[in-house]
């Protein structure tokens, strides 16, 4: 496995994008999701990684600074057929060590309360992350769930 900088121009990283929008349209309501599009994606406040098997794009996440010592992890994501197999965890050590490396103290993210995204709950759990108010721009939904890792 190979973790990249990525400046989300390729093909392969828009479809890969596209389908987890479609997944997050399917498992969220309108009102509380929350994950971004490639527009979205490409601020300068915001660096995205791509996670690769040879050449095939496996997994993503970008890390959102939301101020000098506190960043957000967005769109996470590993391809189905690479779930389970550590694709997650280790883009996400690589993350919070970015994130220490730039002097943050904490790393943030939302995800959904529903089904569905029990998986990333766990994951997240597994790696330190504990459930926190909302933080940011973000408000109290029951669609949600807030965690956080003080680094």
């Amino acid at each position: 496995m190979d973790i990249k900088l990525d400046d989300l121009s390729g093909p392969a990283i828009a479809a890969f994008l596209e389908e987890h929008l479609q997944d997050m349209r399917a498992a969220s309501p309108p009102e509380s999701k929350h994950a971004l599009d490639l527009a979205g994606l490409r601020q300068p406040d915001i660096t995205f990684w791509t996670v690769w098997d040879q050449d095939r794009l496996i997994g993503c996440g970008a890390i959102k600074a939301l101020g000098p010592d506190h960043g957000e992890i967005k769109s996470m994501r590993t391809a189905a057929a690479y779930r389970g197999q550590g694709v997650a965890s280790r883009l996400l050590r690589h993350m919070v060590h970015t994130a220490q490396g730039r002097g943050y103290r904490r790393l943030s993210l939302e995800t959904g309360s529903m089904a569905f995204f029990a998986p990333a709950r766990r994951l997240y759990a597994q790696h330190g992350f504990t459930p926190c108010p909302p933080f940011g721009d973000y408000r109290e939904d029951p669609n949600s769930v807030f965690m956080t890792l003080v680094l």
